[in-house]
């Protein structure tokens, strides 16, 4: 099974490759991601309940963050995939036997990063994601989204050069230490109290360089607005809520053998500060920003902070972060979704252009100011609920500073934000704007309709499988916290 997991998708990829009708391929899309998602779910509730989901001698095993994350990507990538055939209707300009094989060539990447636990298999992953993904940045085929495409390419292949080093200065800190040299995750783990820390402090900042600069954290950000920017709303869900929760969790299994041995303090500091720092960089360049679209990838910014602040944080607020991971991705699938509509309704992405949304598509305008609610943390969605886990758990343990810096760029954020929402979807449609074909319809609003409700339904009841899953992935990242109260109360008084 875990090799059906990889194997599906690409085999879906083949095949959307070769069938030639650009009306019947897009009608792969959802039915691939439907037989993709009952697979990740029968593995992950069923399956790994009776046995381990492993293969490659251990290069390859669904742990609890695995299990979280995968589940959680082919659930995006489901909702996405029931947009597609809506979206290329109207795209019957561009051909898109490339978009549609690279979509499902991706799905299977970013399930191989979550099934890796041989760090050097993870970033043949990532790398793969990456330029795999690149193709379908550039759909539109203009020189802005070359740009973006070039960029995209360029400022990941360095991120993804610095991560290789970080690696082997990770197996290398083992050999310093007279250990065999491994890349394997669960004996990096073992070893991490006996790793030479100079080495390992230096693989792990240039692991989370890396990786960091694939979840798009400030300042390793500068891909972000222009590849979002230019990239069709489906894309850009992918980017925001797909490759980043891959990065994201490359930077967990980092952070997990840091911890696991004496060297935590120092990359827990290391994740608050740049979570922090992403979250002032965003809160500064979304006011005043005129273009919705790279309004959405400096909103990405500012939570791909949040994540990382909510590890950095530790205790509860890891499992705030993992929650959030859940809420922030969903959300952008309304956003993005919505977003890309407005778009092909006024064929603008500036608030110069684009007025009075609610009134040219309402919908799409409805939806996508509700996802700014959402996103901003407004009660009773996920994002509040994760948002608020998070500064609860600052609080509680004293970390005041961070606790109100963390507030404070949520308010900063709340109000520049709304400033560019606020000004697509009030008021009236420009009266010299010609008119457009798109309509509001099920096949483009109906997934966009999914995800809020599934935000909202995490807002609301969190089901106790996801529950379950969500306690385990929370501790495994920080195991150390969990143990450390209990070593202390089993202890015997003196």
């Amino acid at each position: 099974m875990v090799y059906l997991l990889i194997l599906f998708p690409l085999a879906m990829s083949a095949l959307a490759f070769g069938v030639k009708s650009n009306r019947v391929r897009p009608l792969l899309l959802p039915l691939g991601a439907a037989v993709q998602l009952a697979l990740v779910m029968y593995v992950i509730f069923e399956l790994a309940n009776e046995e381990d989901v492993t293969g490659l001698h251990g290069w390859l095993l669904l742990d609890p963050l695995g299990k979280v994350v995968l589940g959680f990507v082919s659930v995006l990538f489901f909702g996405c995939s029931l947009y597609a055939p809506g979206y290329l209707a109207y795209r019957v300009d561009r051909p898109n036997r490339v978009f549609c094989t690279n979509l499902f060539a991706s799905l299977a990447m970013m399930t191989l990063v979550t099934l890796s636990h041989h760090l050097g298999l993870m970033w043949v992953a990532m790398e793969a994601m990456t330029l795999i993904s690149a193709p379908s940045i550039y759909f539109n085929h203009n020189t802005r989204s070359l740009e973006a495409t070039w960029k995209y390419l360029l400022i990941g292949s360095v991120g993804i050069a610095l991560a290789l080093l970080g690696s082997f200065f990770l197996a290398y800190s083992a050999l310093k230490s007279g250990l065999e040299s491994t890349l394997l995750f669960d004996q990096l783990v073992a070893d991490a109290p006996l790793l030479s820390p100079p080495w390992l402090h230096a693989a792990f900042v240039l692991l989370f360089i890396g990786y960091g600069t694939k979840m798009g954290l400030a300042p390793m950000h500068a891909w972000k607005p222009d590849a979002y920017g230019e990239a069709p709303g489906i894309v850009g869900t992918l980017l925001a809520g797909g490759v980043t929760s891959c990065a994201f969790l490359a930077v967990l299994r980092v952070y997990q053998i840091c911890s696991a041995g004496p060297e935590a303090h120092f990359s827990r500091q290391i994740l608050i500060v740049m979570g922090l720092l992403s979250m002032a960089v965003a809160a500064v360049f979304m006011a005043r920003q005129r273009d919705f679209k790279r309004m959405l990838a400096y909103s990405s910014i500012e939570h791909m902070g949040i994540l990382v602040l909510g590890v950095g944080l530790g205790g509860m607020a890891v499992y705030g972060a993992l929650l959030h991971l859940l809420c922030n991705g969903l959300t952008k699938g309304v956003l993005f979704l919505s977003a890309g509509n407005i778009h092909r309704a006024y064929n603008s992405k500036s608030t110069d252009q684009v007025r009075g949304a609610l009134k040219r598509v309402p919908l799409s305008g409805g939806m996508f100011l509700l996802g700014y609610l959402v996103i901003a943390g407004a009660p009773p969605f996920g994002p509040f609920i994760s948002e608020f886990t998070i500064a609860s758990a600052a609080m509680n343990s004293g970390q005041y500073l961070a606790g109100g810096l963390y507030l404070l760029f949520l308010a900063i954020v709340f109000v520049g934000m709304g400033a560019t929402v606020l000004a697509v979807v009030q008021g009236s449609p420009p009266t010299d704007m010609p008119p457009t074909t798109f309509r509001d319809s099920l096949s483009t609003s109906g997934p966009i309709l999914l995800f809020a409700a599934l935000a909202l339904t995490l807002g609301l009841y969190i089901p106790d499988p996801l529950q379950a899953l969500l306690t385990d992935a929370a501790a495994q990242v920080d195991a150390l916290d969990e143990l450390e109260p209990r070593v202390a109360a089993a202890a015997p008084a003196p």
